[in-house]
């Protein structure tokens, strides 16, 4: 029996081409994975209208202590799922998204849980408020927001609180000058500003705009005319009108 060297030969060639290809396509999709280890990690986090608390190196410290920063580790190593959910885990993160490239390179980017108010309650709660009400644990960051005090329960500060605290963000001159926010046991609330000498009183937290808009005209033009300190006590409370206490004189 003769063999065909010439069939041989052509499959055997057909058998290596296949192979080759095989092998480029899979080198083609992950050259990272097969040869690179992670020589850059990138973090973006998004910033919103208020300074969160988190940055970069506090991701980084993150991740390090669970043993999943990936710089310098085989790309094929890196899990991007996992990296995720361990920056889930973070009470002050609300979205994670990781992914590698070709290069070598790990992305990682957050969005941030934003505060809006910190409660500081009679009751000896200190926390603070996001954007959409959920309640934040205090952490060893100063923040500069209104600081909420009084007889505040955590769903009073979750619904209530957290439309105030919007409302201040959205307006650059409140957000400024607004201090502080007392709450009062029927649930009305004062605002100390951080210039003048008097105590706002907003009565129950509904209409902030109208309320704020008058106060704003009083501002302009009222306080520049009797005086900043002439006043102990402004109210907004109700529409189309402002009432005034004057302060105490001693002789």
């Amino acid at each position: 029996m003769s063999i065909d060297w010439k069939k041989s030969a052509i499959v055997l060639i057909d058998i290596a081409i296949a192979v080759y290809l095989v092998l480029a396509i899979t080198a083609f999709n992950r050259p990272d994975e097969l040869y690179n280890v992670c020589s850059e990690v990138k973090i973006d986090i998004q910033e919103g209208a208020v300074k969160g608390f988190l940055n970069p190196d506090e991701i980084k410290a993150q991740l390090q202590h669970a043993h999943l920063y990936p710089l310098g580790d085989p790309m094929e190593q890196v899990n991007s799922r996992k990296i995720e959910e361990k920056l889930l885990q973070n009470p002050f993160v609300e979205s994670a998204q990781c992914y590698k490239t070709q290069s070598g390179r790990v992305h990682i980017t957050l969005s941030q849980r934003l505060p809006v108010i910190r409660v500081k309650a009679d009751n000896g709660d200190d926390y603070y408020v996001d954007t959409y009400g959920n309640i934040m644990p205090n952490t060893q960051y100063v923040s500069d927001l209104v600081i909420a005090t009084g007889q505040i329960s955590r769903p009073y500060a979750q619904k209530v609180l957290s439309r105030v605290g919007n409302f201040l963000i959205r307006n650059k001159l409140w957000f400024c000058q607004a201090e502080q926010i007392n709450v009062l046991d029927d649930g009305t609330i004062e605002m100390i500003p951080r210039v003048g000498e008097h105590i706002v009183y907003l009565g129950q937290p509904t209409g902030l705009s109208r309320k704020f808009s008058r106060l704003e005209k009083f501002y302009k033009y009222g306080l520049p005319k009797a005086g900043w300190n002439k006043y102990s006590y402004i109210s907004v409370e109700f529409d189309n009108q402002i009432i005034c206490k004057k302060r105490n004189r001693k002789l």
